[in-house]
Parts: structure tokens; sequence; C-alpha cells
């Protein structure tokens, strides 16, 4: 009777501990069913605008640029381009009250004036300096100039060796009841958080000129939780994403040119 008493303690200690790591966010408490888990992260992982403080105040009429990623990390380069990121700054300009020249309506041209910034070619920018873009104040680049994983850690926990002890120790049908209970209890934990830079560039439209710049750093956390316990198992993944990261960054960059350069 003793033996079968320890046999249930031990199982419900591990119980217990399998509970706290499989209840998201470290024992949040209430049990979750998966949908509810995936539409939680899902939320997360969705567009979230941003209130820019002079929004009220008309932007003078710029064209967004396609900008560099000099991060040769390849995860990054096949989810995240230059026209994502032009992409979403030509959004996020339009909502802070610049007026902004889509580089679709530029066509064929775009790369003539790629070409001319890159030389800095006031002569070859003259030519442009008509019509739609006769009352153009600014050429804007948004640049990739990091994306790395700076940090990944990883835990896990099996309860075998404690099964195989506790079955040791107590014998008999308890301890074998025991033993299994305990070797089904197992968890894992693994995380990596990675930094990417934004800068971005203002130049003039007429002298192609440098006129400002700014730099932007930020960090996300991407990580995946696992357990199981008597057959029953439970995961759960942070679906934040690196698209979702660079629009962040961007968003800030858009707001200092918001309240410096307006």
């Amino acid at each position: 009777m003793r033996r079968r008493s320890v046999a249930m303690a031990c199982l419900l200690v591990l119980g217990l501990l399998i509970s706290g790591c499989a209840t998201p966010g470290g024992g949040m408490g209430g049990p979750q069913s998966a949908s509810g888990l995936a539409n939680q992260q899902a939320d997360q992982a969705m567009y979230k605008p941003i209130a820019y403080a002079n929004a009220g105040t008309p932007g003078p009429l710029v064209i967004v640029l396609p900008g560099e990623i000099k991060s040769a990390n390849a995860t990054f380069t096949q989810k995240i381009t230059s026209n994502n990121i032009a992409d979403f700054a030509e959004i996020e300009l339009e909502k802070a009250g610049f007026q902004v020249l889509e580089r679709g309506q530029l066509g064929p041209m775009l790369n003539e004036i790629q070409l001319a910034f890159g030389m800095g070619d006031p002569q070859a920018m003259k030519k442009f300096q008509k019509g739609k873009f006769k009352s153009t104040k600014w050429f804007l680049k948004f640049d990739i100039l990091k994306a790395e994983p700076a940090a990944a850690a990883q835990q896990s926990f099996s309860g075998a060796p404690i099964g195989a002890i506790a079955g040791a120790l107590i014998g008999g049908n308890a301890g074998y009841a025991t033993s299994v209970g305990a070797s089904s209890v197992s968890s894992g934990e693994a995380a990596a958080v990675w930094i990417i830079g934004l800068r971005y560039k203002v130049m003039d439209a007429n002298t192609t000129e440098q006129k400002a710049s700014g730099y932007f750093e930020d960090k996300m956390q991407i990580g995946a939780k696992s357990s199981s316990f008597l057959g029953v198992s439970q995961g759960q993944q942070n679906v934040q994403t690196l698209d979702m990261l660079a629009q962040r960054l961007v968003q800030m960059a858009v707001s200092d040119l918001d309240m410096k350069y307006k």
C-alpha cells in the first residue's frame, strides 16, 4: 500500500511539473485549445498600424527607390526582397501624409533613375525634371544593413532516468506503473533571437546629394515549446515573421522622417 502511495505521489509530482511546462506562457493558467493558441499567435503576426505625429501636415512629393539588402543570410534573403521593403515604405509614407509617386508609374525609367543616383550625376537627372517629376523633392532609399540570428538557446527535460530509478526503488506493479508514467514525461524549448538593422537615405531630386539618413535596429525572438505526458502532447510555436520585423523598422524610419523632415 505504501509503495502504491509513493508511486501515485511520484506521478502526481511529475504531472504537475509537465503541466507547468505545457501551460502557454509558463503557467498563465487555464487550458487552451490548439485553435485558440493558433489564433492568438496569428493575431500577433498581423499588421499593426502606428499613428504618425504629423500625418495631418502634407509632406512633399517623394519617390521610393528599391534599396539594398547587404545581409548574406539565406533565410532572410529568401523571405525579404528590396521591393518588399520599398512597398512597405510607400504604404507607411502615404499614411504619414507624404505624397508618394509609386514605382509602378515610373516604368522602365526606374532603372535609369537608379543609375543616375548611383553615379551621383545631376545632369542625368535633368531629363526627368518635367511632368510628374517636376515637383519631386526627394528620392528615398531603405537599406537592410544587418539581418542575422544573434543568439540561440535550447533546453529539454526527460523523465526516463527518474522513472527508472523510481521503478527500481518501489518494485512490483506499482514500480512498473511509476516507471512507465515518469518515462513518458518530456518537454523541450528552443529560441533564436534575430537582430535586423535598417538605414534610410534622403536624396535631393535635383542634385542627387544625400540630405539626411537614419539607422534603426530591432530584435525578434523565434521559438517553440513542446511537452508530453502519458501520451498527451502539446506544442506551441512563436510565429513572428521576418517581414513583420522589417515592416516595423520601416515604420520607425518613416516616423523619424515625419518628425524631422516635413
